[in-house]
């Protein structure tokens, strides 16, 4: 795992000649600069994913690796690495190349030293510049959470706003938006932030309970009220009693059904199945829908006074969409959130891969976008998300050059068949050592990480 000072700018040197490697290092030493020092490229590229620079100067003719060879692998491992060619054979045609693959400058040896210090000076302090932007980029992640909901959009802070003027009085509350936008998280806010916040949040996922079920679910049984019914049962309504009781999906409960929670929300009182007496409740009502239950009256499929007696109180999450500047910012969250659950010290996606994030639509929002994250965050080896850690769905589309895909992302949920993140590392591992017949520096680099970082992890899965 990394530990650098996340503080400090680092820059490695690669030169087959250490007189050029040892009067580069007194040129450019200083009190807040890490240099690491390699003749061998390979060894070179090591320091790179081991120590992750942000400058790195290598000679362009050296044996086992060309500087071009080294810069195709450093702009693989991360592009924002700043990677500058010195040569004593320079030429207009591979300065050219140089800057097409991704290399910041191309300097003709013998550099002048006031060059280097002069350069290397321009890119340390905008090396610092992006680890400010990092810094306030965490800073605002930490202003921009309200009530364990992400965003710093517009329609985010009105929605804020909303919630906050709407808790302290609802008794109804309906929650409309597209699937994936949150609407969970809105109902929990609302409940935390009104006075009945000590009570239960009591939650039903209306599309997933099956219909002869409902109104036992919702109101309890007596024991003997029907076949099977071997004990009495409290329904979730008096399980919410003093506190909220949320109905997710509602658009999918039974007709039958909605009759009688219309009932019990205006009585406040219910009615186990198989008893006579009805029995006082206290409950606040959040439901939320993903349909259109306007339409849904005008189908017959929802009553119409249930609707009314809901939607006193409407609060609208926006899909991803409509919140487009709100993208970094809820992915760096949900990065956080899988380096902590994975253990895994991944800090950032390159730009690369942030790119295909703003391109795509993004159908299944902020829970697809979870899903990605989550999914990536497992793949990656290194400590940056890339291309190639993406869902190929989102990715398939630079291959074939198709727009975006509009597909659902891989489950990351436990109860899915995705393979488990120790054997799908081990795999990784096995596999790469095969691809390199054993040769522990080819794995390493295959699978961007150290050798350290690779013996480790051989270790850690028995790999001898």
């Amino acid at each position: 795992m990394n530990t650098e000072n996340s503080s400090l700018i680092r820059i490695v040197l690669i030169d087959d000649n250490p007189g050029n490697l040892e009067l580069l290092t007194e040129a450019l030493k200083r009190d807040e600069l890490e240099i690491y020092t390699a003749q061998d490229p390979e060894e070179g590229v090591d320091l790179v994913f081991t120590h992750h620079p942000q400058i790195v100067l290598t000679d362009l003719v050296m044996p086992k690796l060309s500087g071009m060879d080294v810069l195709e692998r450093i702009v693989e491992f991360d592009p924002s690495i700043e990677v500058i060619l010195m040569t004593a054979h320079y030429s207009t045609e591979s300065a050219v190349d140089a800057i097409k693959k991704g290399a910041s400058d191309y300097w003709n040896k013998p550099v002048p030293i006031a060059t280097v210090r002069q350069r290397v000076e321009e890119l340390i302090n905008e090396a610092k510049r992006r680890l400010n932007a990092q810094k306030l980029e965490s800073q605002l992640l930490e202003v921009s959470e309200f009530e364990g909901i992400i965003g710093n959009s517009p329609q985010m802070w009105d929605l804020f706003s909303r919630i906050r003027r709407v808790a302290p009085h609802y008794r109804t509350a309906l929650i409309a938006g597209p699937t994936g936008s949150g609407k969970d998280l809105v109902a929990s806010a609302l409940h935390r932030l009104s006075p009945v916040s000590h009570g239960n949040l009591v939650v039903l996922n209306c599309s997933a309970v099956v219909e002869t079920l409902f109104e036992s679910e919702l109101f309890g049984h007596v024991k003997g009220a029907f076949t099977g019914a071997a004990n009495d049962k409290i329904g979730l309504f008096e399980h919410a009693h003093k506190g909220t009781l949320f109905l997710d999906e509602i658009g999918d409960m039974p007709m039958s059904t909605q009759a009688k929670l219309l009932r019990a929300i205006q009585n406040q009182e219910v009615q186990r199945l198989g008893s006579l007496t009805p029995r006082k409740v206290d409950v606040r009502i959040i439901a939320a829908s993903n349909h259109d239950l306007r339409k849904a009256i005008e189908d017959k499929t929802f009553r119409e006074d249930l609707y009314y007696r809901l939607c006193m109180v409407e609060i609208v999450t926006p899909s991803l969409a409509d919140r487009e500047g709100d993208l970094p910012l809820l992915a760096r969250h949900f990065l956080r959130k899988f380096a902590t659950l994975y253990n895994k010290n991944v800090r950032a996606l390159t730009r690369r891969a942030e790119l295909i994030l703003m391109r795509h639509t993004w159908p299944g929002n902020v829970r697809e976008l979870e899903n990605v994250i989550g999914y990536s965050a497992m793949m990656v080896m290194g400590d940056l998300i890339d291309v190639g850690d993406l869902p190929t769905y989102l990715t398939s589309a630079l291959h074939t050059g198709a727009g975006p895909h509009t597909a659902g992302p891989p489950s990351i949920a436990p109860s899915g068949e995705m393979m488990p993140l120790e054997e799908h590392e081990r795999l990784l591992l096995m596999q790469a050592l095969d691809k390199a017949s054993g040769n522990q520096s080819q794995a390493a680099r295959l699978l961007k990480i150290s050798r350290d970082t690779l013996r480790y992890r051989m270790k850690k899965h028995d790999l001898s």
